[in-house]
């Protein structure tokens, strides 16, 4: 069967129906333009298949154990307590494939056309999809990531946090390996749920990135909770035995046995087999597709954002980047939302207790040679003094002293995104530490904590 060329000529067509391809796609086509997305997978992308919605949905699974074990303090008494994974794994399914509908809707009412199968770039505006070429006036490329294994002997026997979800059985021992925001997230729901949880991590401290006072705390944190960390560790080889267990060759020439090995290493952007040979297109060393302020590529008319671009890989920048491309696009010039403001994306890990942040670290600030002042506190939070918890809260404010502006907050405890995105606002809007401090707290809360810190402990 021979290929087809579409009769009809778009003005965008969109490659990748996830969060950001779908933000970019709905909101050209409520701007008049004529648009087709072209998804050759479940709708929502990373976030709403592999990503964020079953991540966290397992993270709230695996809190129950310890809010029960906490309401004993209370003088609640939980009998015959035991979890059942195939009750969240396919529940987490099926909502799922809520979203997926919901995500066809919306293409369906913004009057986009949603075509299904592999895109490759033919260049000169032409994308073909299967057996048929289309013609598009302006091309996106909004095609995400991919869970990234190393080539290390064995590699195919491990698996990433694609399949981590819909495991057949949930393994009595599971080894993760990584040290960054999507490891100790995966490390923390599987010790939640029950499992015999080890991280193996190749440098000297987890979540590279983040606040030291931070990344420290949180490392305590996770081995309290039962998770056995292992720093400057990695796996040189994997071997599957008769029984199905895996043996682990390990750099410091030890060994161990897991039921399962999960590769949390990194995401890289999903250009294979894209076309980027017959464009202009160029990547950078990471293998992230190169582009400029305005989103476009070396290519006249071809543009990417999200995962695919050297910026920041997370859900509400996909969705703020498709939003602003598609209003420089086609929209009225000063009526969009303008371009993102990336030191100032505030960001969550669902780790136990969680993190959130925004705005600089300490490093960040004297690698840009600023003067600042700290404000920390650490704390046992309210609901847990009743119980033998170990669990701190740590909230910290970076002040830059000329200024007097808040230039980083970060925080440590349990719903810390909820309250750090507030705070986000705040930093956004320019607050000063004089307006933290006479803002007035909310008691008894921890969030009160960040309005009510008056002495620096460094200066």
């Amino acid at each position: 069967m021979g290929t087809t060329i579409a009769t009809e000529t778009y003005d965008l067509l969109v490659i990748g129906a996830g969060s950001g391809g779908v933000r970019a796609s709905r909101v050209a086509a409520s701007l008049g333009a004529k648009v087709a997305v072209i998804e050759e997978r479940a709708l929502g992308g990373t976030c709403v298949n592999v990503g964020c919605i079953p991540k966290k949905l397992f993270v709230y699974a695996s809190q129950f154990n310890e809010q029960f074990e906490r309401g004993k303090a209370y003088g609640w008494q939980a009998n015959d307590i035991h979890f059942n994974w195939p009750i969240l794994r396919d529940n987490t399914q099926q909502e799922i494939q809520r979203l997926n509908g919901v995500y066809g809707r919306i293409l369906d009412n913004a009057g986009v056309t949603l075509l299904r199968g592999h895109a490759r770039l033919l260049g000169d505006g032409q994308v073909q999809v299967e057996d048929t070429v289309y013609r598009a006036k302006r091309i996106i490329l909004a095609v995400g990531g991919w869970p990234f294994i190393p080539d290390l002997p064995g590699r195919e026997h491990a698996i990433t946090s694609n399949e981590i979800f819909t495991l057949p059985e949930l393994p009595e021992r599971v080894v993760v390996v990584g040290g960054g925001y999507i490891a100790c997230e995966f490390a923390g729901f599987l010790n939640g749920l029950g499992v015999d949880t080890h991280l193996i991590y190749r440098g000297d401290l987890i979540l590279r990135g983040f606040d030291d006072d931070i990344r420290q705390l949180m490392l305590e944190q996770m081995r309290h909770k039962g998770v056995q960390v292992h720093l400057q560790t990695d796996i040189d080889a994997i071997e599957k035995t008769s029984t199905g267990q895996l043996n682990l060759a390990l750099n410091n020439d030890s060994e161990m046995q897991a039921g399962a090995v999960i590769y949390a290493t990194g995401r890289k952007p999903l250009l294979d087999n894209l076309g980027l040979e017959n464009t202009q297109a160029t990547t950078s060393k990471s293998g992230a597709l190169t582009v400029g302020d305005d989103y476009q590529t070396a290519e006249p008319n071809l543009y990417a954002i999200g995962d695919a671009i050297d910026r920041l890989a997370l859900t509400p920048v996909a969705l703020a980047e498709g939003m602003d491309l598609a209003h420089r696009l086609y929209g009225k010039t000063g009526q969009g939302p303008g371009a993102v403001d990336y030191p100032l994306v505030p960001t969550a890990v669902f780790t136990q207790p969680n993190i959130a942040t925004v705005g600089l670290t300490e490093n960040q600030a004297q690698q840009n040679s600023v003067e600042y002042d700290v404000y920390r506190a650490s704390f046992t939070p309210l609901p847990l003094t009743l119980s033998q918890s170990s669990e701190k809260v740590m909230v910290k404010l970076l002040v830059e002293r000329a200024s007097d502006k808040v230039i980083g907050c970060h925080m440590v405890g349990a719903e810390a995104g909820e309250i750090i995105q507030g705070l986000a606002v705040a930093m956004t809007a320019g607050a000063t530490k004089a307006d933290f401090d006479r803002t007035i707290g909310i008691h008894p809360t921890v969030a009160e904590e960040f309005v009510t810190l008056r002495e620096p402990v460094t200066k």
